[in-house]
């Protein structure tokens, strides 16, 4: 499957898939990281339903036998991957040991919207935010994660004001510097308490099936 892998770069903004569209590429990021969008019929109400960096792909759909989702998936922090046709993974999908491997994946990801709906549901915007940032620190060199304030109140389903609010009360605490278009990881331990047991089971779960 590797000789069929075009490198290609992912910046900020670029969508990869369209709400219940055919899915003709599936992406790997190799760096950046992209978010599955989940959205409204009428596509003025959104939210992240699912966040991707070098340790997965888009197109899980594909996986499971479909060609196509309600959700968006796009770029939220630029970098650079490699694409495959779907055509292509549907072949590579004979092969039993790769379809096991990625089906768990799939798995891994379920897990994580799950436990972003509890996180949704169940915490305060300023700990919801403390979240996502530790998911994006886990999957970005370094400690900078390059993001605006409007793309931030996208992800959260929230209004800019919040995320503003939200940044000030992590930088209070020493938690975490944010400077135009980026915010600087200071205190990844103290995030983590932060959010409790809403962080760590579908990573856990990664580690588990994935990394054997």
């Amino acid at each position: 499957m590797f000789a069929h892998l075009e490198p290609v770069s992912l910046p900020q903004g670029l969508v990869i898939e369209q709400p219940n569209e055919p899915v003709e590429h599936i992406y790997f990021p190799t760096g950046g990281v992209i978010s599955i969008v989940a959205m409204n019929g009428e596509g003025n109400a959104q939210i992240e339903a699912g966040l991707v960096g070098r340790e997965g792909m888009s197109g899980t759909m594909v996986v499971m036998g479909t060609d196509r989702s309600p959700h968006q998936t796009t770029v939220q922090i630029a970098g650079t991957g490699y694409r495959l046709e779907a055509d292509r993974l549907r072949d590579a999908l004979e092969q039993e040991p790769l379809r096991e491997r990625l089906l768990h994946y799939c798995h891994t990801l379920s897990v994580q919207t799950a436990h972003t709906a509890l996180a949704n549901a169940k915490l305060k915007l300023d700990a919801r935010l403390a979240r996502w940032l530790l998911m994006c620190h886990d999957r970005i060199d370094g400690d900078e994660v390059m993001l605006t304030h409007d793309f931030l109140s996208i992800m959260l389903g929230v209004r800019r004001a919040g995320v503003t609010v939200s940044l000030h009360i992590l930088e209070g605490q020493g938690l975490v510097r944010a400077t135009r278009g980026q915010i600087r990881i200071l205190n990844r331990r103290g995030l983590e308490e932060m959010v409790g047991g809403c962080y760590g089971a579908p990573e856990a779960e990664y580690a588990r099936l994935m990394r054997d």
